[in-house]
C-alpha cells in the first residue's frame, strides 16, 4: 500500500495538540506506524531518488515524531538533511517554501529537544538558518513567502527560532496574511495559519502544559455567505502534453453557472451540459476535494502526475476546486502536469 506518511503525521500533530491522556493509549501504536511509514516511504528513493510520497510528507513525519518526543534514527534525519543541502526539496518548475519550512521545523524541533547528538545538532542548526535565509529571498512583492499557503509554514520557522521580532520580512508576511484570511477555508489550511497568527509554531505543542488547558471549546455557527444573484460564463480548457496526448487541447467550451459558483460547481455544470461530453472525478483529502481524473485521464501519485489548475494564460491557482470562485469571463485551464 502507498505510505500514508503525511496524513498520519498531521493526525498525530493534531492529537498532541488536543492533550491526549498519558500513555498507554492508541497514539503509541500510531507513532509506531509512522516510523514504519517513514521507512516504507524512503523505499521509493531506489527508483525515483526521493520518497514515494514527497519530501513534504516525509518532513511532516519527522516533525510529528519529534513533537511526540520520539527519537528518530539518525539515518532517517540525514536523508532529509542531505536532500535539503543538495537542493532536492524544490518542486519541478516551482518553489519549495512549504517543504523546506516543514523540514526546517523538524530540524529545529530535533535540535531544541536535544533528541540528536551534538555534532548533528550543529548541522541541523545551520540547515535551519539556511532555510530561513532562502525564505526571505523567496518573499514576493505581495509579502508572501512563496504563496499564501506556504507563508504560514515559513512564519512558523521564524517563530520557532525566535527570529520573528528582528526580521522585517516576518512583519510583511503577517500583514499579507491578515489581508488574505478568506483563502484559509478548510480545516487543514486553518491548522497551518492559526498557530502563526497567534505567534506559535507546532513546536510549542511538544511542551504544552496539558494539565492547565481549560475545556473552552464551543461550537460556532458560521453565518451563511450572502447569495450572489445572476449568472456568469467561464471558459473551461483541458490540456494534456505530448506525447501522451497528440491533440494537446482536449476540451474548450464556455460554461454557464450561477454567479457565486465555485470551480467545482463549474465542473459539475460542464459535465451536465451537452452535446460536448465532459467527465471528471475527485478524491476527498484533508485539504478538500482533489481533482484526480478529467476526460478519462487519471492523475496518479505513483506516476508523479497531477491536474494543475490555472487561470489563462499561465497563472497557477492558490486554492482548490471547492474554494476558488471564477470570475465572469475568466478562462480556467486544467492541465495534466508532472512534479
Amino acid at each position: 500500500e502507498w505510505p500514508e506518511t503525511g496524513r498520519l503525521a498531521l493526525y498525530l500533530l493534531g492529537l498532541r495538540a488536543t492533550c491526549p491522556p498519558p500513555e498507554p493509549s492508541p497514539q503509541r501504536s500510531l507513532v509506531t506506524w509512522l516510523k514504519y511509514y517513514l521507512e516504507e516511504d524512503w523505499a521509493g528513493s531506489r527508483r525515483h531518488g526521493q520518497p514515494l510520497t514527497s519530501y513534504y510528507q516525509y518532513s511532516l513525519g519527522v516533525l510529528a515524531l519529534c513533537v511526540h518526543r520520539k527519537r528518530v534514527r539518525e539515518e532517517v534525519i540525514r536523508r532529509l538533511l542531505a536532500a535539503q543541502q543538495h537542493g532536492r526539496l524544490r518542486h519541478a518548475g516551482g518553489s519549495a517554501v512549504d517543504t523546506e519550512a516543514v523540514a526546517a521545523l523538524a530540524f529545529a524541533c530535533l535540535e531544541q529537544g536535544r533528541l540528536v547528538g551534538a555534532g548533528l545538532a550543529v548541522e541541523l542548526r545551520a540547515a535551519t538558518r539556511g532555510a530561513r535565509r532562502r525564505m526571505v529571498e523567496a518573499q514576493g512583492p505581495d509579502g508572501f513567502f512563496g504563496n499564501v499557503y506556504s507563508t504560514p509554514w515559513a512564519m512558523q520557522v521564524f517563530i520557532a527560532t525566535n527570529m520573528c521580532q528582528t526580521q522585517t520580512a516576518y512583519g510583511r508576511a503577517m500583514a499579507a496574511l491578515l489581508e488574505s484570511l478568506d483563502a484559509f477555508s478548510t480545516a487543514a489550511t486553518m491548522a497551518q495559519v492559526l498557530p502563526a497568527l497567534h505567534g506559535h509554531s507546532y513546536l510549542d505543542i511538544a511542551s504544552m502544559p496539558c494539565q492547565e488547558e481549560p475545556d473552552t471549546l464551543t461550537p460556532v455557527s458560521p453565518e451563511p455567505l450572502p447569495e450572489r444573484l445572476g449568472n456568469k460564463t467561464v471558459r473551461l480548457v483541458v490540456e494534456c502534453p505530448e506525447p501522451r496526448c497528440p491533440q494537446h487541447r482536449l476540451y474548450d467550451q464556455p460554461v454557464l453557472v450561477p454567479a457565486g459558483a465555485s470551480l467545482l460547481d463549474m465542473l459539475k455544470a460542464a459535465a451536465a451540459q451537452g452535446p460536448h461530453s465532459f467527465t471528471f472525478d475527485t478524491q476527498d483529502t484533508a485539504q478538500g476535494p482533489f481533482l484526480t481524473q478529467v476526460l478519462g485521464l487519471e492523475a496518479r501519485q505513483q506516476k508523479r502526475s497531477y491536474w494543475q489548475l490555472l487561470t489563462a494564460p499561465n497563472t497557477s491557482l492558490q486554492m482548490g476546486v471547492a474554494d476558488y470562485r471564477p470570475r465572469d469571463g475568466e478562462t480556467l485551464i486544467l492541465r495534466l502536469s508532472e512534479w
